[in-house]
């Protein structure tokens, strides 16, 4: 019976991921029999299995019971998403720098000790950090998303109508995603936060580095950086949403919607201000002999470096847009 069904996934996905199986087997044969007891060969009827479930306890009941336990600091409905992000923080945390590190040798091989020290120092100092923040956020995405169910008193005046369906395959986020984005995002991160002057062309002679013509203005780049690291946690912690939900609810739209909106404003103010970019690019590139003044190489290079900003708004604003559609169409899936 679907009711039954909706009931032990309702159980289930509050339960750490390794026992949902098992204690989906379980719970189902204990329905099976105190319906069984209860009717014997006769009918089972709809008013049979709510009278079992009641009897049972609300979903959030039964996966206390279960665990044994009702404290957490982060309980066991979102241990398992805790620990995946956490190791996808720390292991992209690890190769951002681990890249940072091999570019910093190729640029001054000379002081490569003291760029190891610096590496070490910075991990020594940031991982502590990185588990501090995960922590929280799943801390606080426990609390203000279990809490209050119990605070509002639902689980006393429980009935099994009140069960959500099992939601549609297609409203499903695919594990990747997510975590695609996070890594991606802390890359960026540990980039914008220990090197930024090493975005930019980079300029070969004879075989060896010589420079890099940096993108960003360096001079006035830092007062911008603790905008830019918000922006890139807040992003980060979207991702999270997806990867502890597993499936598009119109709550989630939500809070995408108001994520990619306040991450629009905050690019467009950045890099539509004329202190973001490098005003001396062109000219940097002309110094750098990469192209001569005036060359057809030159005005392709102007045009394109003239143009980058809009071209970054438009994909940046299509990128959010259709993440936003996507959401809300797979969320109005049954």
């Amino acid at each position: 019976m679907e009711m039954i069904e909706r009931y032990i996934y309702a159980v289930t996905q509050k339960l750490p991921q390794s026992q949902r199986e098992d204690i989906g087997i379980e719970l189902r044969g204990l329905i099976e029999d105190m319906i069984e007891e209860r009717v014997g060969d006769g009918e089972v009827k709809k008013k049979d299995v709510e009278e079992v479930l009641i009897e049972l306890g609300s979903p959030r009941e039964m996966a206390i019971k279960y665990r044994g336990t009702k404290r957490y600091l982060i309980g066991p409905e979102l241990y398992d998403s805790f620990l995946i992000v956490l190791k996808i923080v720390l292991i992209s945390m690890f190769a951002g720098l681990g890249i940072v590190f091999v570019i910093q040798i190729i640029i001054d091989p000379v002081e490569i000790l003291d760029h190891f020290v610096g590496l070490i120092v910075t991990l020594v100092t940031a991982i502590p950090q990185v588990v501090g923040w995960v922590t929280l956020v799943f801390a606080l995405v426990d609390y203000y998303g279990g809490v209050q169910t119990k605070d509002l008193g639902l689980d006393k005046t429980w009935h099994p109508s009140m069960l959500s369906a099992i939601p549609d395959p297609r409203r499903r986020i695919k594990r990747s995603e997510p975590i695609v984005g996070i890594i991606f995002y802390v890359i960026v991160m540990v980039f914008f936060a220990f090197s930024s002057n090493f975005f930019g062309v980079y300029v070969f002679n004879d075989g060896g580095f010589r420079e890099v013509v940096p993108f960003l203005n360096e001079a006035a780049f830092s007062q911008y950086m603790p905008l830019v690291l918000l922006l890139l946690a807040i992003f980060i912690v979207k991702e999270c949403l997806k990867l502890i939900s597993g499936k598009w609810t119109m709550k989630l739209v939500g809070y995408t919607v108001i994520i990619n909106l306040l991450g629009m404003m905050v690019v467009s103010f950045l890099i539509t201000g004329d202190a973001f970019w490098n005003p001396e690019f062109m000219s940097d590139l002309v110094k750098s002999g990469i192209v001569t003044e005036g060359s057809e190489g030159y005005q392709i290079g102007e045009t394109i470096w003239k143009n980058s900003t809009r071209i970054i708004v438009i994909l940046l604003l299509v990128g959010l847009v259709w993440d936003t559609i996507e959401g809300f169409i797979k969320a109005r899936k049954k």
